[in-house]
C-alpha cells in the first residue's frame, strides 16, 4: 500500500502526496490538516475514532517532532483502539504489516488508520 516515505513526501498505491495524509484501511487517502502543525489534538484524530478502528498508527514526522496530545491518547486508548506512535519512516513500516498481516488471514479484515506527517 504505502510504498515509499521520504522527507516530505509519500507514495501511497503509486501516487505521490506532498502534505500529511490519513490513509485508512479502505485505500482511502485523504489530506490530513491540523490546526497546529506539531501537537496532534483530540479535534485532529476524533473523526477517524469515530470509524472505530482497531489500530491507529501515528507518524510524528521524519525526527519525531510532532507530538500526540495526551487528551488525544486517552480518548483513542478509552476507545479500546491500539495506538502506535512513531517516527513517520517506521510507522509507515508498522502500518504496512499491520495491512498485510490483515489481508493475509481470512475472515475479517484488522481496520488501520495510518496518520502521516511528512516533515520535521
Amino acid at each position: 500500500m504505502i510504498e515509499e516515505y521520504k522527507f516530505g513526501s509519500i507514495t501511497i498505491n503509486g501516487k505521490t502526496y506532498n502534505h500529511d495524509v490519513e490513509v485508512l484501511w479502505t485505500d482511502e487517502v485523504v489530506e490530513w490538516w491540523r490546526e497546529e502543525s506539531h501537537v496532534i489534538y483530540v479535534e485532529d484524530i476524533e473523526e477517524a475514532v469515530a470509524l472505530n478502528p482497531d489500530t491507529i498508527v501515528i507518524g510524528t514526522g521524519e525526527s519525531g517532532v510532532a507530538q500526540v496530545d495526551e487528551k488525544a491518547k486517552k480518548l483513542i486508548i478509552e476507545k479500546g483502539i491500539k495506538l502506535i506512535i512513531d517516527k513517520t519512516e517506521d510507522a509507515v513500516k508498522t502500518f504496512n504489516v499491520i495491512r498485510d498481516d490483515s489481508e493475509e488471514e481470512e475472515g475479517e479484515q484488522n481496520k488501520v488508520i495510518g496518520f502521516f506527517h511528512l516533515t520535521c
